[in-house]
């Protein structure tokens, strides 16, 4: 069996509070969905919102008819006579995605109507799509809460709509209510009893079961999965098709088109433009989920890999990491040695690990690229000796001017200095120092992530920790801890400077 995926952060992902994407920000993840990823539809829109979303479709559509993908670009319309059939139609886009009431209150509270009456909406707009040459599906908005509270009337609009052009019958859990056993047996009830229909089912997760109901929709014969990327979406959000992607090939042996070598790849653009963070210990996407932090783990891992399963980091373009601190024992440590090519003797292993439980019983963070200076100060030798050290510098900022950096830095006994202006005082210091090593004509790491924490309490002479993430070949992280953040963000560059001079990466 083969199960297929409808991704719609762009439309119902869009939802999530202070999320909005740019249009070309929706082009480049409409392209990445499609091409990269390789999902078999997207939802990227809802009709009539405004004018920068008609413009957004446009694009979109337009790149779609250019590269044979447009039969995959789906639009939300409503039951509002033609206007949104004209809105789609216009904006390029070939298949409405149709909001209908799937519960009784919905139809009697809100719109004010009777079955019979909304059932005769629909298929005003049904036919009159049709004829314009689009495709119809439709979503029956909160059938959970019509599936629990008022099933005659989910039955009388199948049946009163069953004979219509209409693709498929979307099923939403819109407010996230359902358990994993009533998934089951409501979509059951309504494969059983329109067998020649398709169906889709879109999960929210309010009540944090979205995948666990997904895996329940599936179980019942379900054969289309609504998903976002990083679970982006209204409240509590949709599922994830990262965990979509789990369940369907991990527990049920199922083909899926999608390609999960791109997820990671996708997912960390997505956190980028939307500015939600992916929690690290999200599943298959977040920072900390294939990383060993136990020593008994690292262990077992070199025994069989007996802590292991099948989410294999290499499936998503990631690698197993072996996390340093009071919990680490000899195998996390030779681990993270093994993969800088550094050997030990027992005796040193024993003192290296000792300090690495010492700094972590301080809650010091403890990376990979720290351990030429611990094992350097454990064991007093040169072997991680600084070959680059901040002799000075000046950093200033005034009201309406740019903030300035003036440095002075020593590079294997060579005194450099220079001055640079920038958008903020670590910019203008990174831009000074970028002088420097432009005359030297040797190479800085690209910066790729900035993140600053504080003890909890906000005293403002606390101590912050600012660590970057930066990439020179592969990536690597720096950690700088000072009472103020861009003193901070100097150390973790000073220590990303001598990792790089002495060839540690």
């Amino acid at each position: 069996m083969k199960i297929f995926i409808m991704d719609t952060t762009l439309r119902d992902g869009e939802q999530t509070s202070g999320v909005s994407f740019t249009d070309e920000e929706k082009l480049s993840i409409a392209k990445m969905l499609l091409d990269d990823l390789r999902v078999d539809r997207i939802e990227i829109a809802s009709a009539r919102v405004s004018e920068g979303e008609y413009e957004a479709v446009k694009k979109i559509t337009s790149w779609a008819i250019k590269h044979n993908q447009i039969d995959k670009i789906e639009v939300l319309g409503f039951v509002d006579g033609n206007i949104s059939v004209d809105w789609i139609k216009e904006a390029g886009c070939k298949v409405l995605n149709l909001l209908t009431k799937g519960s009784l209150k919905h139809v009697t509270e809100q719109l004010h109507k009777t079955p019979e009456q909304h059932a005769a909406d629909i298929k005003q707009v049904v036919d009159y799509s049709i004829s314009k040459g689009l495709r119809v599906n439709l979503y029956m908005e909160d059938w959970s809460n019509g599936m629990r509270n008022s099933k005659d009337y989910v039955f009388y609009m199948m049946d009163a709509l069953r004979q219509l052009r209409i693709n498929r019958f979307m099923l939403p859990d819109t407010l996230g209510i359902l358990n994993p056993d009533e998934t089951f047996a409501f979509c059951r009830e309504m494969k059983e009893r329109y067998p020649e229909k398709e169906f889709d089912f879109h999960s929210h997760n309010d009540y944090d079961l979205a995948a666990a109901n997904v895996f329940s929709a599936i179980k019942a014969g379900i054969g289309c999965i609504h998903t976002t990327i990083n679970g982006l979406g209204e409240r509590a959000g949709n599922v994830p098709l990262s965990s979509v992607i789990a369940i369907v090939k991990d527990h049920f042996k199922y083909d899926m088109n999608v390609n999960e070598q791109k997820l990671t790849m996708v997912s960390k653009m997505v956190e980028s433009f939307s500015g939600i963070r992916i929690p690290p210990n999200k599943p298959v996407i977040g920072d900390n989920v294939f990383t060993q932090t136990s020593g008994i783990h690292a262990d077992g891992d070199n025994k069989s890999q007996l802590y292991y399963n099948d989410l294999l980091p290499e499936r998503f373009g990631r690698k197993r990491i072996y996390a340093l601190g009071k919990l680490s024992g000899k195998a996390n440590i030779k681990k993270n040695l093994e993969e800088m090519g550094i050997e030990l003797d027992a005796a040193s292993m024993k003192k290296v690990t000792q300090r690495i439980i010492e700094l972590g019983d301080k809650k010091e963070t403890v990376t990979q690229e720290d351990l030429p200076y611990i094992i350097s100060d454990v064991l007093r030798n040169k072997a991680a000796h600084e070959e680059i050290e901040i002799l000075n510098y000046s950093l200033s900022t005034a009201n309406g001017l740019k903030p300035v950096a003036s440095l002075k830095i020593k590079i294997k006994d060579q005194i450099y200095e220079e001055s640079a202006n920038g958008d903020g005082q670590y910019d203008a210091f990174m831009k000074a120092l970028r002088k420097i090593y432009g005359r030297l004509e040797k190479a800085l790491p690209a910066l790729i992530d900035y993140s600053v924490s504080i003890p909890p309490g906000g005293k403002t002479d606390a101590l912050v920790q600012t660590v970057i993430t930066w990439k020179m070949g592969r990536e690597f992280r720096t950690r700088g801890l000072d009472s103020d953040q861009t003193v901070a963000a100097i150390k973790a560059t000073i220590k990303m400077l001598n990792i790089i001079e002495n060839n540690s990466l």
